[in-house]
């Protein structure tokens, strides 16, 4: 009987795991970028999805894509710590980019976890 309960255990386990993982699979990859302005610099972020969109996928394609269009509405980024008091880079709100303010758009490396976009707080 303990040898079916511990399977059982294992296997509820096993499924609640793979159940629980499989959003952060779904979500597609963030790439970051920092904006550069006359007066600031933020960091935003761009979907897989979205970056598959741009010229050559890099800051040079982001460059082109905001001259061509005049403005863009990206998800700006910023650090914070998460519930675990780890810190991260997470998406704090939707920004519009203006073209003529935009003087420089380079990637932005991090050595924290980026979170991803959730579309349901557009």
């Amino acid at each position: 009987m303990s040898k079916k309960l511990l399977f059982g255990l294992g296997l509820a386990g096993l499924i609640m795991e793979s159940v629980v993982s499989m959003p952060a699979y779904a979500a597609d990859k963030v790439s970051l970028f920092k904006v550069i302005t006359a007066k600031d610099e933020i960091v935003i972020g761009l979907t897989d999805a979205d970056l598959a969109q741009v010229d050559g996928q890099n800051a040079g394609g982001v460059a082109k894509l905001l001259a061509a269009k005049g403005s863009l509405s990206v998800w700006q980024y910023a650090v914070h710590k998460s519930a675990s008091g780890d810190l991260e880079q997470a998406p704090l709100h939707k920004v519009g980019l203006l073209a003529n303010e935009s003087l420089r758009v380079e990637p932005y490396a991090t050595p924290l976890k980026v979170l991803p976009i959730d579309e349901s707080k557009k």
